[in-house]
C-alpha cells in the first residue's frame, strides 16, 4: 500500500521525467457516488507538457467525471489526481494554470461578448489596461476582434463557442479542459474549429485535454486518444497519432487517418462488449 510520503516522491519523480514534464497524473483514481455510481475504476494516466490528449469513449464511461477531477471540481473516492507534481494547490501558480470550456457556451446573454470574454480577468482582479489587451489578444486568437461589441444572441453556434474559448484563452492557461464544446455543432463548423483548436494549440504551447464522442474529430486533433470503457469507468488503451504537425482536409481523407480511425472504431466497439458484460 502507498504512503503519502511515496505517492509524493511518485509525482516528485513524474514532473522530471526526461520525456516531458507530467502536467497532470491520475494516480489509481477511483470516484463512487452517494447513489453507489461506480463512475471510474482505477484509472491511471500521465499527461505530459504540450500533449493534446483527446478522451473517448461511449456515455457513462467518465471522461467528462474525469475531466472534471482534472479541474478540481471533483474528488476521487480513492486515489489521487496531481497537478505539476503537486497538489490542487499548484494549479493558479506562475505558469500552471488552468482554464475550462465547457459543452455549452455560458455566456452571459446579456453582456456584450468583450465583456464575456472579460468575466474571469475581473474575477482575478486582473487591471483593466492588461484585461482590455488581453480581451482584445484572445479575441483575435479565434477570429472574433470585429464581434467583442455584439451580444451572444447576434452570434451563430459556432462563433458563441469561440468566443467561450477566448473567454478561456484570456486567462492565458497552460493547461486548456474541454467538455465536448463542439458536440452541438454542424459538421462543417466542428471541422472549421477542430482546425483552429489545433493550431491554436501549437502557437500558445498548451497542454490540451478534450472530450469528445467523435473518433473522426479524436484522430484529427490529439497526439495521443485515450479511450474509456464503461460500467465502471476506466481505460482500456491510449493510442498515440502520428499525423503530421500541421493538419488540413488533406489528412482527414489519408490512408494514415483511415488506419487510425479504424483501429479506434474496434476498441469503442471492445469497450461497448465489455459494459454489456
Amino acid at each position: 500500500m502507498q504512503t503519502e510520503d511515496s505517492v509524493m516522491q511518485e509525482a516528485s519523480a513524474d514532473h522530471t521525467e526526461a520525456d516531458g514534464a507530467i502536467v497532470l497524473h491520475a494516480n489509481q483514481v477511483e470516484k463512487t457516488y452517494p447513489n453507489g455510481t461506480h463512475a471510474l475504476d482505477r484509472v491511471r494516466l500521465k499527461i505530459r507538457q504540450g500533449e493534446f490528449i483527446s478522451l473517448l469513449g461511449p456515455s457513462g464511461c467518465g471522461k467528462s467525471t474525469l475531466l472534471k477531477m482534472f479541474a478540481g471540481l471533483e474528488s476521487p473516492s480513492l486515489g489521487q489526481v496531481r497537478w505539476w507534481g503537486g497538489n490542487v494547490a499548484t494549479v493558479n501558480t506562475p505558469g500552471r494554470t488552468l482554464a475550462m470550456v465547457f459543452q455549452e457556451a455560458t455566456l452571459m446573454p446579456w453582456a456584450r461578448v468583450a465583456d464575456n470574454v472579460r468575466l474571469p480577468l475581473d474575477l482575478a482582479n486582473v487591471p483593466h489596461t492588461e484585461s482590455t489587451q488581453r480581451v482584445q489578444d484572445a479575441l483575435a486568437m479565434v477570429g472574433l476582434s470585429k464581434f467583442g461589441q455584439a451580444y451572444p444572441r447576434e452570434l451563430s453556434g459556432g462563433m458563441q463557442m469561440r468566443a467561450s474559448i477566448a473567454r478561456a484563452l484570456a486567462t492565458q492557461p497552460n493547461l486548456l479542459l474541454m467538455d465536448e464544446p463542439f458536440g452541438a455543432l454542424d459538421e462543417f463548423t466542428r471541422n472549421k474549429l477542430d482546425a483552429d483548436l489545433r493550431d491554436l494549440w501549437a502557437q500558445r504551447d498548451l497542454t490540451v485535454v478534450f472530450v469528445t464522442h467523435s473518433i473522426y474529430e479524436a484522430v484529427f486533433l490529439s497526439t495521443k486518444v485515450v479511450v474509456m470503457a464503461a460500467r465502471p469507468g476506466r481505460i482500456i488503451a491510449e493510442v498515440a497519432i502520428e499525423g503530421p504537425e500541421v493538419r488540413d482536409e488533406n489528412f482527414r481523407v489519408s490512408p494514415e487517418f483511415l488506419v487510425y480511425c479504424k483501429q479506434l472504431s474496434d476498441l469503442l466497439v471492445e469497450a461497448n462488449l465489455d459494459a454489456d458484460h
